[in-house]
């Protein structure tokens, strides 16, 4: 009997365990907005990852290549009630037309997979609400359906800037991690005077043309086997009041915290490099 009640909680974890890593992965959906908005019907993209009820990932929101929202967002997951919150925190890069303005959304999903008609794909279904990056531009809610894919179909159109191409990347440090999630945050070093960068992860935008100031400016790095090295390049797009563009980058890898302070003018940019270790076990 004592077995019979270990194989069977053993069996309830393992069935919790499965459920919850079920969410993590690419969902693509479409978003049908209110008449008279920038694009009355465009692509979402969410790259989920789950660790116990804490949600975190990036949202693409596209109509088509030159046309796009990346954003950061974060939520919980109740795996007792197969669902989930997720809240867009802010735009890492975006690229619409001049009279558009992002929203920045909420919603409320629920996870299905198969149904009356025999359907036995993913879906996360619900609603979401907004509120435009601009806090006046009416953002109205809406229903949405995510189906899970395998591979993204996010694809802008995007060059490698002069100012990332004609400068020097100068080496910071070069940090070795045994932890598959790095945390940045970036600030002003000193008396705020209007820095603005852009951050790349090996070779491709994270953040675009962002002023630093006292409240952190942040982003996530995502490290592996698979990819072991990770390139993050600081690019100073202006000298601010006080030459030359500076910024006090704040790295949380695992239980390790490190402080760096970057430079970037027009001659160089600032380059930090992570390297991946898989941890030996004790």
């Amino acid at each position: 009997m004592k077995l019979r009640i270990i194989c069977l909680s053993f069996l309830l974890v393992f069935a919790s365990m499965m459920q919850a890593q079920s969410i993590n992965g690419i969902w693509k959906g479409t978003v049908v907005m209110a008449p008279g908005g920038c694009f009355p019907v465009y692509n979402i993209e969410m790259q989920l990852q789950i660790a116990g009820t804490q949600v975190t990932g990036t949202a693409y929101h596209f109509s088509d290549s030159l046309n796009y929202v990346r954003e950061q967002l974060e939520g919980v997951y109740d795996k007792d009630s197969n669902t989930i919150i997720i809240q867009e925190t802010g735009i890492i890069t975006y690229k619409v037309k001049d009279e558009c303005v992002p929203c920045i959304k909420k919603y409320r999903l629920t996870y299905h997979r198969g149904g009356d008609n025999v359907v036995k794909e993913e879906q996360l279904r619900g609603t979401w609400t907004g509120k435009a990056l601009d806090g006046k531009t009416v953002c109205d809610p809406g229903r949405v359906t995510f189906v899970r894919f395998d591979k993204s179909s996010f694809k802008p159109e995007f060059k490698l800037p002069p100012a990332l191409t004609n400068r020097k990347a100068e080496l910071v440090k070069e940090i070795k991690v045994d932890t598959g999630h790095i945390k940045i945050d970036f600030y002003d070093n000193g008396q705020i005077d209007g820095d603005t960068i852009s951050v790349y992860v090996n070779g491709s935008p994270v953040i675009s043309r962002k002023m630093i100031t006292a409240k952190p400016t942040s982003m996530s790095v995502t490290i592996d086997l698979k990819k072991p090295v990770q390139e993050v390049i600081m690019v100073g797009e202006n000298q601010g009041s006080i030459p030359p563009n500076t910024a006090l980058m704040i790295i949380h890898a695992g239980e390790k915290r490190y402080q760096l302070l970057l430079t970037s003018d027009d001659k160089k940019n600032a380059m930090v490099r992570f390297i991946y270790e898989k941890s030996e076990l004790k």
